[in-house]
């Protein structure tokens, strides 16, 4: 099934790389696209059970939902998130 969400704090293609990196390890998950332009993740899943993981491992990154809350420390977490993201291109 395709799925997509908008999520907060998406800066460059460190924060892409990550979410390619890190969502593609969940079991179920395939085809991880993020784009940049339109704040944009797409993956396909088997079923809708891993959906609440995805969110759930975005929102860890620090990089959460539109809509949900975007605290100091996630926002903080997606500089990270991104940094690393930049040195394992």
């Amino acid at each position: 099934m395709k799925n997509s969400f908008n999520i907060q704090n998406l800066k460059c293609g460190g924060c892409a790389n990550t979410i390619v990196t890190q969502l593609s390890k969940l079991d179920g998950i395939s085809e991880v696209i993020v784009n940049n332009e339109t704040d944009e993740v797409s993956f396909n899943t088997v079923s809708e059970t891993e959906i609440e993981s995805v969110k759930q491992k975005l929102s860890d990154l620090g990089y959460p939902i539109v809509g949900d809350a975007n605290s100091l420390p996630k926002k903080a977490k997606s500089f990270v998130s991104c940094a690393v993201g930049r040195m394992t291109k």
